[in-house]
């Protein structure tokens, strides 16, 4: 496998089906548990912010990007983030995630929200939230709640429960 032949591309809708099941052999049925998903079912992702790596024609890599809101805040959630076996340890997640911060930065958005590991996401520019500040529609690690702010002063905007932006009955 050489890095040279991934190639990195704004996802399609022809990547959903290759999409699905790189997330099932990730996270299993257990994904559609997490508070993350829960948010996710709350409207659709933002395809134009949402990428995938390729390699031999098929998707070995994507993560996606959805509108959220907590509060008077409003933000992107990174995720799912997710890479075939036969390509993980390769910087290809790393690169997703660069681009879909690139994206998210060029579409105005005020910051980027995940959860996920610290010791991963926190050389990308993401830092834990406040304890407190937000909370999930499930139960999550609080530890695991991360952001990396775009605007200045955004995440502090972000105050309780996060929610898909397509939920809101009035759009700030």
């Amino acid at each position: 496998m050489s890095l040279a032949n991934v190639t990195y591309l704004p996802e399609t809708p022809a990547h959903d089906p290759e999409i699905d099941l790189i997330n099932e052999e990730a996270f299993g049925p257990g994904r559609f548990s997490r508070a993350a998903y829960k948010i996710r079912e709350g409207g659709p992702h933002e395809r134009a912010l949402s990428f995938v790596a390729m390699d031999g024609g098929k998707v070995i890599a994507s993560v996606r990007m959805t509108r959220i809101a907590a509060g008077k805040g409003r933000a992107l959630m990174l995720g799912p983030l997710a890479v075939r076996p036969t390509h993980k340890n390769l910087g290809i997640g790393r690169k997703l995630v660069a681009m879909a911060l690139d994206a998210a930065s060029k579409a105005r958005s005020p910051a980027v929200i995940l959860v996920g590991d610290e010791p991963y996401y926190g050389p990308l520019g993401f830092k834990r939230i406040p304890r407190g500040q937000i909370s999930m529609p499930r139960p999550v690690d609080l530890d695991r709640l991360l952001a990396h702010e775009i605007v200045a002063g955004a995440v502090a905007k972000l105050a309780g429960e996060v929610c898909h932006a397509d939920q809101l009955a009035v759009p700030v």
